[in-house]
């Protein structure tokens, strides 16, 4: 993606923060519509609701209460989501893409929920309510190239209304694990470890959280101090396979993001952390002591904290 800076405008169509809302990013043909389940009726209003477009249906599984996603495409989009509304329980509110220009074809939207499916399984970060992949419409190589070049904007447009369930926790590259630019410190690798309780594990501190990385290693017995959030968090890792219990330790199969370093260290270790100063990199530099120097800030001694 695009390391240039980007402008989103963002309409609010009552006023209110989450109520209809129309988005943009400037001199792209694209549009992006959120839209509560209860106000599906109101976008007879909006001429962009009755176009071929992609969407999101956004909510919770009943059975787990963690998120749930549903990827689609529609010649009319409205149409297709009264029928969702009558027929799918789960999601609160709907994401949806559309072209400024019309130029957007059914055998566009096709190619493109098949690509975004793709994204979203690759980036395994929401479970999908989709029962089957979509087949990917043959379009000729222009087309083809121009919804790939739509993607773009598209995915910066979901992630900036507070969606990111097509961006990977952390892109990979040839010869080891990259962040991008996902923050000044996503390229430091930090410790937590505690041989006595075969805890071995690590992470990398990014602007959207703390990731605990694939295969990390941790203790399967909760400490008393471990918050009862965190507790049940920790459950449900273990319940969907995102963690694995081999006897006394739990090892992660998969990289996790957490939404600050000491849900991650007390995930990891199965009591309460202060995960800025358990987290070390290589030198024994604590996470706390890292972030003090990038913002200029001369570490106190503990005693005076």
């Amino acid at each position: 993606m695009s390391t240039h800076g980007k402008t989103v405008r963002i309409y609010l169509a009552d006023g209110a923060p989450t109520g209809i809302r129309h988005a943009e990013v400037v001199n792209w043909t694209g549009q992006a519509i959120v839209c509560p389940r209860g106000r599906i009726g109101e976008l007879s209003k909006w001429p962009e609701s009755q176009r071929p477009g992609l969407y999101f249906l956004i909510g919770e599984n009943p059975e787990t209460s963690r998120p749930l996603a549903y990827i689609g495409e529609a010649e009319n989009v409205l149409t297709r989501l009264k029928q969702h509304v009558a027929s799918k329980d789960f999601w609160d509110q709907v994401v949806f893409f559309t072209s400024k220009d019309e130029n957007l074809t059914k055998a566009h939207v096709k190619y493109l929920e098949s690509r975004v499916v793709e994204l979203a399984v690759t980036a395994n970060r929401i479970p999908l309510a989709n029962s089957t992949a979509p087949t990917q419409s043959t379009l000729p190589r222009p087309d083809r190239d121009a919804m790939e070049e739509f993607l773009g904007p598209a995915r910066i447009l979901l992630g900036a209304l507070g969606f990111t369930l097509l961006e990977p926790v952390r892109s990979r590259k040839e010869g080891g694990v990259s962040n991008g630019d996902n923050g000044p410190l996503s390229h430091v690798t930090l410790y937590v470890n505690v041989p006595k309780r075969g805890i071995k594990a690590e992470g990398t501190s990014t602007d959207e959280g703390f990731i605990v990385a694939e295969g990390s290693l941790g203790h399967r017995e909760l400490q008393g101090n471990l918050s009862p959030g965190w507790v049940k968090r920790r459950e449900e890792l273990i319940q969907d396979g995102t963690i694995e219990v081999i006897g006394e330790q739990i090892r992660f199969a998969k990289d996790v993001l957490f939404n600050s370093p000491s849900a991650a260290a007390a995930t990891v270790c199965g009591g309460g952390r202060n995960g800025r100063k358990a987290w070390k990199d290589k030198d024994g530099t604590t996470l706390r002591d890292l972030e003090n120097t990038l913002a200029g800030v001369t570490t106190e001694p503990e005693g005076n904290e």
